[in-house]
């Protein structure tokens, strides 16, 4: 899957590189890290534009059975190019600001290569209350018509380390 005219018409030139992105995607992976227990998971992530130089972006994360269906993390957020670059000068640099309801924000810097994304985080804050959570790398591709993902953190004291993947299907 390549860039879709249809969605051409109503995007910025700017997000042209991201226009890939544009939709549902749902499907399943794993969430495995030090001291937390290796589980199946069902996920959604969405991708939307509204007019501005940026995509819209949520996630929502559920463990499989047995854990009936809970809640494993959400997460909602931007994404943008780097303002100022053209269509002639890929990679595209890229800005990924995401925020999750158990309190932190991120700020990842990456870059865009053809419908490859890799990311690293640049800055993470977090309230009292939120876990410790201290860097970040994310890779998204497009293979096979699929978007597959991966999420290393550094988190409760560990080092960079895997920590969910997924592979999910665009359903619109």
């Amino acid at each position: 899957m390549s860039f879709d005219l249809s969605v051409a018409r109503d995007l910025p030139p700017e997000l042209y590189p991201l226009s890939w992105l544009i939709g549902r995607w749902q499907g399943t992976g794993r969430v495995s890290y030090q001291g937390i227990e290796d589980s199946g998971i069902d996920q959604v992530i969405s991708f939307s534009h509204s007019g501005g130089p940026y995509l819209a972006y949520s996630a929502t994360t559920h463990l499989d059975e047995p854990a009936g269906g809970q809640l494993w993390h959400e997460e909602t957020g931007f994404w943008r190019l780097t303002p100022g670059q053209t269509q002639a000068d890929p990679p595209f640099e890229l800005e990924v600001l995401l925020a999750d309801p158990a309190g932190s924000l991120s700020l990842y810097l990456g870059q865009v290569n053809g419908q490859r994304i890799d990311l690293a985080s640049d800055a993470i804050m977090r309230t009292a209350s939120a876990a410790e959570y201290s860097a970040a790398a994310r890779l998204y591709g497009l293979v096979e018509s699929d978007l597959l993902w991966a999420w290393d953190v550094a988190a409760l004291g560990q080092p960079l380390a895997s920590y969910i993947s997924a592979r999910l299907a665009r359903q619109d």
